[in-house]
């Protein structure tokens, strides 16, 4: 029976779960106290959405088995968190704490919970508290190098991670998280060898293999090196990162169309799809296609925006399931694959810019109403995507860090911030006197409109940045130590310019989280630039 029972993890890890729950009911049908048959059946029948009959097996395995009741509750906690169910997870393992004070995997538990609740400092003194009572319990210190990571500590999570790797040195994810790290703290000769070390481990067709792949092609395109770079950030895909459209039509890798229509396909934010638009009249170039003949699919805050190149239809669908069906085509890219296609290097980068234009009777209009501002007119965009917790937390400046850029005088601040509640900005200096018409801004067609209108915007790592760039006006990046491929890699050698956009001048950490350096050298430059800055002519 016990035999029977130890291929139950395996199947639910398969998510072959009816077969699990036949194996727990050929035992129990063979002997119905078996304690250990119950609480399995219990993870299984959690697995099919029956929390009530879970509840019911778990409460007769502890029963018949007192001793084991903490570890029953521990694997329903697992099972729970597996589930996308981190509350009653978190119950599980504080019950079973409860019910055997100080069992190291009961802390684990619950502080996979805690982190997944965004509960960090919590989460790191219950992991902290099981590696204290258990040092080699299984993945704590991968365990607790991660939510340190995700909260920038970033000089924690490394002697961590190498330690973790060093004691179980034929595991390709600590390699791989280890590499992250390092690679976050700039270190990036030592993060490339962790991930071949680690890909050298994980083999070719896995994911595992793909998300090493991936990860490595980042750092590649971080460190400028972007022949290999290209090539392995296609593992996107096959590691599961971007969800891949099945097309029966086969991949364009730049050959002539003539008649043929080819689809380019939004795959990411909007922020890279401003920034790969720059490819679009090379791809009508490179393909010799008829006009109308290449087609863009993109969302709708972009179609006006994106639709001034002749020849180049460009429509509001998703390929991987939102918005209009896709027209007929024969061959298709995904857009962040055009720099692949075109071999693009650093020397090569098409940074001849703008590359996009504004309406000129929306700008006008926008000019006018700016134009009633006194001073230098700036915009302002402090924030990302709220719904991807960890990037937001990276690269947002908390609007109240922003607080000396409103003692400046002769500057007027224009919000280019989507959706911030008026409490927000009653709370500080900056956010009382900042104009805000983003009620207006229905499209980025609009908003490059008012972006035209201003002497300056800065802005953190979002799509306004990338329009700004590309409209060619001048902007400022106040980016995250941890910095995106796109705008060079950081520490001493970094460069402040930006190959895509030769408008974009960067003011970077030099640690996760400091923000104060970042706001008082814009400050400064702001000063400088407002002295400096000479007067447009209303229109």
């Amino acid at each position: 029976m016990d035999g029977a029972l130890a291929r139950v993890p395996g199947l639910l890890g398969a998510g072959r779960v009816q077969e699990a729950v036949g194996v727990c009911q050929q035992v129990l049908a063979v002997a119905p106290n078996h304690a250990d048959a119950m609480g399995m059946l219990a993870m299984a029948v959690l697995r099919m959405g029956q929390p009530e009959t879970a509840t019911e097996w778990l409460n007769r395995a502890m029963q018949q088995k007192p001793a084991s009741a903490a570890s029953y509750l521990v694997n329903c906690a697992l099972t729970l968190l597996e589930l996308g169910h981190p509350e009653p997870a978190l119950e599980a393992a504080q019950d079973a704490l409860a019910r055997k004070p100080g069992y190291p995997e009961a802390l684990q538990a619950a502080g996979h919970a805690l982190s997944d609740l965004g509960r960090p400092e919590e989460a790191i003194g219950t992991y902290r508290e099981a590696l204290r009572l258990k040092p080699a319990l299984h993945d704590i210190q991968n365990n607790l190098a991660l939510v340190l990571s995700a909260m920038s500590r970033l000089d924690e999570a490394e002697p961590l991670l190498r330690q973790a790797s060093a004691r179980e040195p034929r595991d390709p994810i600590l390699r791989a998280n280890h590499a992250s790290v390092l690679k976050e703290l700039g270190r990036l000769d030592e993060a490339e060898a962790a991930y071949r070390a680690a890909l050298r481990l994980a083999p070719e067709g896995t994911p595992a293999h793909a998300m090493l792949q991936y990860n490595l092609g980042l750092l590649l395109l971080l460190a400028g090196r972007l022949t290999e770079g290209w090539a392995a950030y296609e593992y996107r895909f096959a590691a599961g990162v971007f969800r891949s459209p099945t097309f029966a039509q086969p991949r364009w890798a730049g050959e002539k169309l003539d008649e043929r229509t080819l689809l380019i396909h939004a795959e990411q934010g909007l922020g890279d799809m401003i920034q790969m638009a720059r490819y679009l009249p090379m791809v009508r170039e490179r393909a010799g296609a008829s006009p109308g003949r290449v087609i863009l699919a993109v969302s709708r805050p972009l179609v006006r925006l994106l639709s001034i190149w002749p020849g180049v239809q460009v429509i509001e669908a998703q390929v991987n399931g939102a918005g209009d069906p896709l027209p007929p085509f024969d061959a298709q890219c995904p857009a962040m694959s055009l720099p692949l296609v075109f071999g693009t290097t650093l020397e090569t980068i098409p940074a001849d810019i703008p590359y996009l234009r504004a309406d000129p009777a929306r700008t006008a209009h926008w000019r006018r109403r700016v134009g009633e501002l006194p001073g230098l007119r700036v915009g302002l965009v402090w924030a990302g995507n709220p719904q991807d917790r960890r990037m937001d937390r990276r690269r947002s400046v908390p609007f109240e860090r922003l607080a000396a850029l409103a003692e400046i005088p002769g500057v007027s601040f224009v919000s280019l911030q989507k959706d911030v509640t008026a409490a927000i900005l009653q709370e500080s200096a900056l956010g009382r006197e900042l104009h805000d018409w983003t009620g207006e801004l229905q499209d980025f067609a609009e908003t490059a409109c008012l972006i035209e209108a201003l002497d300056l915007v800065i802005g953190v790592d979002t799509a306004v940045v990338h329009l700004a760039g590309a409209l060619g006006r001048p902007v400022w990046l106040l980016n995250r130590a941890d910095t995106d491929w796109r705008w060079g890699p950081g520490g001493e050698n970094a460069r402040n310019d930006c190959s895509w956009y030769p408008t974009l001048r960067q003011f970077r950490q030099l640690r996760p989280g400091e923000w104060e350096p970042v706001v008082q050298a814009v400050r400064e430059a702001l000063l400088q630039f407002r002295d400096t800055r000479p007067e447009i002519a209303p229109v």
